[in-house]
């Protein structure tokens, strides 16, 4: 429509769900009403519409998980129907677990069919989450702003492209410190008169990079690292709140670094970048 020359607009959808509660009868055409009103007095908040590029990075990354997940429930599945005779698969690689499944169902001719059939199925899916892997692999090498990313110790392919992904134009953000907000890291607050409460993180935005950020902050925070300035500030948060929490605040740190680097176009300094974050 904006190749067309057409004005545009996509609106949040939580803003609509919100102002359409107080409508006693919910119909197609009362909708369509209600979000023209909407739009005539302003009462919205555009949403960014991303690049084609950057959608075709998301559509990638959510193919890959979408197979990932069914493997695991594939696996869990022939680990549980196994338990139900006392058959314990154990730890095991991903290599190996073939081996393992039909070296217990050995001498069950019911129990070994039912696991072929199931093990077939897991190959199928495998070969293809392996392809779709080696392409996000390839996605991320091919792209000079994930490659800067990856500079950031604890931070892989997974955890850049997906936040490139996700940001798409840096510009678009006035100040790197409202990652945290838009990507639900922040807490939540209510005040009203006396009464005055932080709540948990609101956990609104995009649930994928919110997940990249703790899981690269986890990453940080369990192993040896070079981001030494950030794993001490983190540590000391730990100390007085608990590893969960300082997990997230090194996950929203983390944002609003990576949304620096993006804008200013530098690698990670793990001097001048961490010391310049913490200001």
């Amino acid at each position: 429509m904006t190749a067309k020359g057409l004005s545009c607009e996509l609106i949040e959808t939580r803003h609509v769900r919100t102002a359409f509660k107080i409508m006693p009868v919910k119909t197609d055409k009362k909708d369509a009403r209600g979000i023209a009103q909407l739009m005539r007095l302003g009462w919205f908040r555009p949403v960014h519409c991303k690049s084609q590029p950057a959608q075709e990075v998301r559509a990638v990354l959510t193919a890959r998980k979408l197979l990932q997940t069914k493997l695991l429930d594939i696996e869990k599945s022939l680990r549980g129907i196994l338990r139900g005779f006392g058959l314990k698969v154990g730890a095991i690689s991903t290599g190996g677990f073939e081996a393992r499944i039909l070296e217990l169902c050995e001498g069950h001719e019911t129990l070994t069919q039912i696991a072929r059939s199931i093990l077939d199925a897991r190959q199928a899916l495998l070969e293809q989450f392996n392809l779709l892997h080696r392409k996000v692999l390839a996605m991320a090498k091919a792209d000079q702003r994930t490659c800067r990313l990856m500079t950031i110790p604890g931070v892989g392919p997974l955890t850049s492209l997906t936040f490139v992904s996700a940001i798409d134009q840096a510009e678009r953000f006035s100040s790197s410190r409202d990652i945290g907000p838009h990507f639900g890291l922040t807490p939540r607050k209510y005040q009203s008169g006396e009464t005055d409460y932080t709540g948990r993180i609101s956990k609104t935005g995009d649930a994928s990079v919110r997940t990249a950020l703790y899981e690269a902050a986890n990453t940080i925070m369990i192993r040896p690292s070079k981001a030494i300035r950030l794993k001490a500030w983190a540590t000391a948060i730990a100390t007085r709140s608990g590893l969960k929490k300082a997990k997230v605040a090194l996950a929203r740190k983390l944002g609003v670094i990576m949304h620096a680097m993006l804008r200013n176009g530098q690698d990670f300094a793990a001097t001048q970048t961490e010391r310049a974050a913490m200001a």
